[in-house]
């Protein structure tokens, strides 16, 4: 009777574990979700490795395919397509084509107004682990790539 009620525990805690791994299903990780800007990687002017300042910033991407990123450069006043004053913020939708690992964002307004909005941006984006985003361009002559850490 005792080996019988020893033997018993593990089969009730094999079971326990059974059940819960069970339950439990392999998530993969999706880009949806908010993050934060950790490192923008970008060749300099001799092709190097930029050393410039960071600036802060915030991505967001919904489950109904809406997203918004904000960024805000340390005192700069730098101005591009994407930047104005040293602030960018665009918001949009995106498309998600999981197998690529690629996302397409729209661009609906932005920052710089008229230079961005109704364009489309097609992007790489790679999970290296559960915490982390990488997004880089699919444009083989663009040499950048941006860091992200989920909230």
């Amino acid at each position: 009777m005792k080996y019988r009620a020893l033997m018993t525990i593990p089969l009730l805690f094999a079971g326990m574990l059974a059940t819960l791994s069970h339950g439990q299903q392999s998530v993969q990780p999706t880009v949806v979700g908010t993050w934060h800007l950790v490192r923008i990687e970008s060749a300099g002017p001799d092709g190097k490795p930029s050393e410039a300042s960071q600036p802060k910033g915030i991505l967001i991407y919904t489950k109904d395919g809406h997203a918004a990123v904000q960024l805000m450069y340390p005192q700069t006043s730098l101005q591009n397509e994407f930047v104005h004053d040293g602030y960018e913020a665009t918001f949009g939708t995106y498309d998600l084509d999981e197998g690529k690992h690629q996302l397409t964002y729209h661009i609906e307004g932005s920052a710089t107004r008229e230079r961005l909005v109704g364009t489309s941006e097609t992007l790489h984006y790679d999970f290296p682990d559960g915490r982390h985003m990488i997004i880089r361009p699919t444009q083989p002559d663009q040499h950048w790539s941006v860091n992200w850490e989920r909230y």
